[in-house]
């Protein structure tokens, strides 16, 4: 008696927010990509929880959505990059298989524009249980990983690191996996957290892990029913410090209407708490397209 309400106030909300993602142009420009030596690293924000990493002289994508619309629900600002100006594409890391993350449209479009670059199709990495949804995409291989598992894919050190989500890309698929990777080349280790709740693994990944740079989220954090599964601004921060990471690039914000919150109050958020901790310039705001570079 109790599934029929819950699922059709889900409905309800969906609804709401895709009437909201309709009322006003899409935003933003799309860039050219910056491209760097196999020396640098590059880490170029696509949009919402989507980004480019140059590492190690290999290229890689982690949870690339291009489309202008997921469903019924419009993005808000464009794609930094556009597919066709990607360079050849050689692993594409999903963090979960909800539809703002693993979009089969986009990775279609992926595989087919490195096919035609290459002649080889990339690789990719999903979560133990999401395998299916990918496998006939075209990728030369689908690697499924657990947390704290490691993989030598590409000549890449991948590590799937534990978060606070869920992986269901329906209402009764619960059995998919959920994660983040941590991606490590040529001396450089980037950590991409996927969606997450604020909880004590963090300080463990830094530990473990020891990563460079790291990709945190911070939207859709209001109601606060919400922040059962993301990051406050906040509370993104204080998982940056537990990290240890030299950079932290904020993800998750800006693109898709998810939460309630004003679309421009995550990043306002965040410098403000990044003043307070003093932490202001470790902390990389990207517009979409542009490249934090290091080397």
């Amino acid at each position: 008696m109790q599934r029929r309400p819950f699922v059709v106030t889900k409905l309800g909300q969906l609804w709401r927010l895709v009437r909201e993602s309709h009322e006003q142009p899409m935003a933003g420009v799309s860039r050219l990509p910056e491209l760097v030596t196999p020396e640098e690293l590059g880490v170029t924000f696509i949009g919402h929880s989507s980004f480019l990493l140059q590492v190690g002289g290999k290229n890689v994508l982690v949870d690339p959505v291009f489309s202008k619309r997921l469903i019924l629900l419009r993005r808000q600002r464009r794609a930094g990059l556009l597919v066709k100006d990607l360079p050849a594409i050689d692993l594409v890391l999903l963090t979960h298989a909800h539809m703002d993350h693993l979009d089969m449209a986009s990775l279609r479009r992926v595989v087919r524009a490195t096919l035609r670059l290459t002649g080889r199709a990339p690789e990719v990495v999903v979560p133990k249980g999401v395998e299916d949804l990918v496998a006939r995409l075209g990728f030369a291989r689908v690697h499924e990983m657990e947390w704290w598992q490691q993989l030598e894919v590409q000549r890449l050190r991948v590590t799937m690191t534990p978060c606070r989500h869920w992986g269901a890309r329906m209402f009764n698929d619960t059995h998919r996996g959920y994660g983040g990777y941590v991606v490590e080349s040529g001396g450089y280790s980037v950590y991409h957290s996927g969606d997450t709740a604020y909880f004590d693994g963090f300080r463990e990944i830094g530990q473990r892990l020891k990563p460079e740079v790291a990709l945190l989220p911070i939207g859709a954090y209001f109601p606060d029913s919400y922040r059962a599964v993301h990051t406050s601004p906040e509370e993104a921060a204080r998982a940056f410090v537990e990290v240890g990471a030299e950079w932290m690039v904020p993800m998750h914000y800006g693109t898709f209407r998810l939460g309630r919150e004003p679309m421009d109050e995550p990043v306002q958020r965040l410098g403000a708490e990044a003043g307070r901790l003093e932490i202001r310039e470790r902390v990389r705001v990207l517009e979409e397209g542009e490249t934090l570079r290091l080397g």
